[in-house]
């Protein structure tokens, strides 16, 4: 199983690309946990965090949490400004899958 945690302001708009990559997911029969939530919900976030991908909103606390868990091994990305707008799920999703194969 793999998990990956999107991060924005609310957690409003990364849940509607959690739901799409959700469908994508079980359609391509890829065991995966995607949860969505506000940045500063994560910090007491106590579940497996495989890559954790930052909404474009919140791109502003990539380095403050790169530094923060660059230790723990989990990759960090900002979603491409261009996929979130146009929700492309499947992209996103391939991304964390890349991230999470690569460490």
């Amino acid at each position: 199983m793999k998990y990956i945690t999107l991060l924005c302001n609310a957690g409003m708009s990364t849940s509607l690309m959690v739901n799409k990559m959700r469908r994508i997911a079980t359609e391509q029969n890829i065991e995966v946990e995607i949860h969505a939530m506000a940045e500063f919900a994560f910090q007491k976030y106590d579940k497996p965090t495989d890559v954790l991908l930052l909404g474009p909103q919140v791109r502003y606390k990539y380095d403050v949490l790169k530094e923060q868990f660059e230790s723990t091994g989990t990759p960090i990305a900002v979603i491409d400004s261009q996929a979130y707008a146009s929700m492309d799920a499947e992209a996103v999703l391939k991304t964390a899958l890349n991230m999470i194969k690569e460490r």
